[in-house]
């Protein structure tokens, strides 16, 4: 396993196939913290085949002490205009008695930097409006909130709804990459 020492407390590394139990208790932990428990279904089953089999996200996990405390799930998304990738920071978290450590601050930064390693134009993520102590955090890093934005989603139902509009002899017949 490939670390990087923040300091000789801190360390990341890139989570495996074999952390997939962690990251459902992390993710859970996170649901928790955020009140969205009811709303909440990730399994190791699924981990494992979207991240580690299909590669469509990635994740860090955060050791304090060598203690796995936090972690970052990411995955690459697309500027049109920029013409470049990005990264796009899904979820960030890091168990409450191991917050103020600068463990967040480690994590995004090294996600900038792997942002730079790879030619992305921008780190970007999102915040519950609520959310004041990450708010703030996110703020004195220097990252800007995009209030000219709204983020929209469809889900459940209606995205099986929205999917079953499309005229069957029109699907793209690719597998989803």
């Amino acid at each position: 396993m490939d670390y990087v020492f923040v300091d000789r407390r801190i360390r990341l590394r890139f989570a495996e196939k074999e952390d997939a139990a962690l990251l459902v208790r992390f993710i859970y932990a996170l649901a928790e913290y955020e009140s969205l428990l009811d709303r909440c279904y990730a399994d190791e089953d699924g981990l494992k085949r979207f991240m580690f089999e299909e590669k469509k996200a990635e994740a860090l996990i955060c050791e304090y002490d060598e203690t796995p405390v936090g972690f970052a799930l990411f995955f690459h998304n697309f500027s049109t205009f920029l013409g470049k990738a990005g990264i796009y920071v899904e979820d960030l978290f890091v168990l409450p008695e191991f917050r103020k450590r600068s463990l967040g601050r480690s994590m995004l930064a090294f996600l900038a930097n792997l942002a730079v390693e790879r030619g992305c134009s921008r780190l970007e993520w999102a915040c519950l409006d609520w959310n004041e102590p990450s708010i703030a955090f996110y703020k004195k890093l220097g990252a800007q909130p995009l209030s000219e934005w709204t983020t929209y989603r469809v889900s459940g139902e209606e995205l099986q709804k929205l999917a079953g509009t499309l005229n069957g002899a029109c699907r793209s017949g690719r597998d989803g990459g």
